[in-house]
């Protein structure tokens, strides 16, 4: 049996509660185009466009209606319905009325005043395309835009997708009111010959790139967006450019949290863009604005590099989710991949502006990054606590613990409070900086890949050792090894663990560090600390064979290390050593940490 397209709402005195529209006659979701199947619209980008064969009309003229499945994804359709409503007021009644192409697998619905004002599918066979013909009314509203409901199968649907818009000829509008949606193939067109200039950054304009600085007009790898307020400061000039596979956009929004941002999108479809202002919800797919917001758009696609540039009306009180551009915002520019105009979530984390901007505001060129704070500072904690305190008190617990034998810290050998000292310190910086990325995401992250686990099982172990440390047994406890070897074991899995967990940190879109460089350097520290153990070993092993060449040899050795110990010295050697790997150290965590400062 067909999955139904619609499940009719129970009627009072009716036994069924519910009852299948694999028919079509899905009038009971002509209002909010909704299918009432009890599962949400789908988030993905949606495998299908509809286009019209013209972008003006006249009243009672004739315009063919296409909806069709992208050529490639391979995607059909169960169910549909089209309306057109009035571009100013999404929400009114369907408009005019439709004729049938194809009787077979569309029917005509009432869904306004009118008979035939919507159309909808016929049956529940796979469909990849099909046609109507709109009938203007006679007093049609100056645009009128078509609307689309398409159901992939009963759980996976897309609800009331924006189409193009039509003007009516001969009608004096606002310049925004006069755009025309670039889904139809008669609005593609390009009006723009070269590349932006930044000439005029923070004098006549203001400006945002990535990376800070760069030319728009000769760097093909440089991200730009700049704007600046003419028309007697009632309109605002956008220009947006980038090397993308799919997409170029930005977004307007009160913070530097993705969600409830006003959105302008350039995206690649072909060898064409569209331009659209949209509406973010949350961390959702993109709402594209029903109403037409922009005006004089222009575009261009040059060696992997979308150019867009298109106006906006400073105030637009009547658009819905539509922010005035006369008060202050951060600004997030963020790229990604698109499949057939169908745009996917941003490759990279995107640009986000230092402070808020004034759209309408004096120029300025602004500074911008890619990492948020908090994530910045969990790097640069767990990079200290593990790369320099962990490494250094590991230094002293393993080449360290006999000397200074009769210097006492507050009770205790002075090698034990250092690397007890450094270990508490270690464990405190990584619960601080453990905490970070949940506060900022807001909860777990979905799209961090083995990072966040891995981090987990490095905070549980290091929790356990301070545990296991508290409850060790005494030095001459015959359980003593058991500990010994635990704390350890323990100890060194948590180091292992961390160095991968930094590995896998260097390359998540947050932080995301320049791939080749960053793991350079932390390969470089990783067989810096190898050195140094390997230095000090073969340091006690030479000692140890010297003093076993002869037994007068083993003697005055030994006596010397004693008086040397009774002393509180350390060989000149070890100390050289100590100083170096600190140096060391330092400078391999100074340059990953200057990284992240600047990422």
């Amino acid at each position: 049996m067909q999955l139904p397209f619609f499940l009719l709402v129970a009627l009072a005195g009716y036994i069924d509660p519910a009852v299948g529209y694999s028919s079509g006659k899905v009038r009971v979701a002509c209002g909010d185009m909704t299918p009432q199947h009890g599962y949400e619209s789908s988030p993905d980008p949606p495998p299908y466009n509809i286009t019209v064969d013209k972008t003006t009309f006249t009243p009672g003229d004739h315009i063919t209606v296409t909806l069709q499945a992208a050529t490639s994804s391979g995607a059909h359709f169960k169910g549909f319905l089209i309306e057109a409503r009035d571009a100013g007021q999404p929400s009114s009644p369907a408009l005019g009325s439709f004729s049938l192409v194809n009787p077979v697998v569309s029917q005509l619905l009432a869904c306004g005043r009118t008979q035939g004002s919507g159309v909808s599918h016929r049956g529940g066979s796979k469909k990849k395309e099909v046609q109507a013909v709109w009938d203007s009314p006679e007093n049609p509203p100056e645009r009128v835009q078509f609307l689309f409901t398409v159901v992939q199968k009963y759980e996976h649907y897309w609800v009331r997708i924006p189409g193009p818009v039509v003007s009516l000829k001969g009608t004096t509008t606002n310049p925004t009111e006069a755009a025309i949606s670039a889904t139809t193939e008669a609005a593609a067109h390009t009006g723009l010959s070269t590349a932006f200039s930044s000439e005029g950054c923070g004098s006549s304009k203001s400006c945002l790139r990535d990376p800070a600085g760069c030319r728009p007009e000769s760097d093909p790898q440089c991200f730009f967006l700049s704007f600046t307020t003419e028309g007697a400061g009632k309109s605002v000039l956008f220009e947006l450019s980038g090397p993308a596979e799919g997409y170029v956009s930005f977004a307007l929004s009160l913070d530097k949290w993705m969600g409830n941002d006003d959105v302008y999108l350039c995206v690649r479809d072909e060898d064409r863009v569209t331009i659209n202002a949209a509406y973010v919800s949350g961390r959702t797919h993109p709402e594209i604005a029903p109403e037409a917001v922009l005006f004089d758009q222009a575009w261009r696609l040059s060696d992997g590099v979308i150019q867009c540039r298109f106006w906006r009306n400073v105030l637009l009180p009547r658009m819905e989710n539509r922010f005035n551009l006369d008060q202050r915002y951060f600004l997030f520019l963020a790229h990604g991949r698109a499949d057939h105009g169908f745009i996917h979530r941003h490759d990279r984390q995107p640009l986000i502006s230092t402070d808020q901007k004034v759209i309408t505001g004096a120029p300025e060129d602004l500074a911008g990054s890619r990492s948020p704070l908090l994530i910045k500072v969990h790097g640069v904690f767990m990079l200290t606590a593990w790369m320099w305190i962990v490494s250094t008190g590991v230094l002293f617990a393993r080449h360290f613990k006999h000397q200074w034998p009769d210097t006492l810290l507050l009770g205790h050998k002075l090698w034990f409070q250092v690397h007890r000292g450094l270990m508490v310190l270690a464990v405190s910086l990584t619960g601080v900086a453990f905490i970070l990325p949940f506060l900022y995401r807001g909860g777990w992250s979905k799209r961090a890949g083995s990072h966040p686990y891995i981090g987990c099982t490095v905070m549980a172990l290091s929790v356990i050792q301070p545990i296991m440390a508290v409850l060790r047994p005494a030095p001459e406890s015959s359980r003593r090894y058991i500990f010994n070897w635990m704390h350890l074991g323990t100890g060194t899995v948590a180091q292992i663990l961390a160095v991968v967990c930094v590995f896998l940190g260097f390359h998540q879109q947050a932080l995301l560090l320049p791939c080749r460089w960053s793991t350079g350097v932390l390969t470089g520290w990783l067989l810096w600390i190898v050195l140094t153990d390997l230095v000090l070993l073969l340091y006690s092993h030479t000692l140890r064979k010297r003093g076993n060449n002869s037994s007068e040899d083993k003697e005055r050795i030994l006596v010397a290390r004693v008086e040397r110990q009774k002393q509180g010295k350390v060989s000149k050697f070890m100390k050289i050593v100590l100083i170096v790997f600190q140096i060391g150290n330092a400078g391999f965590l100074g340059a990953l940490v200057n990284a992240i400062i600047n990422a």
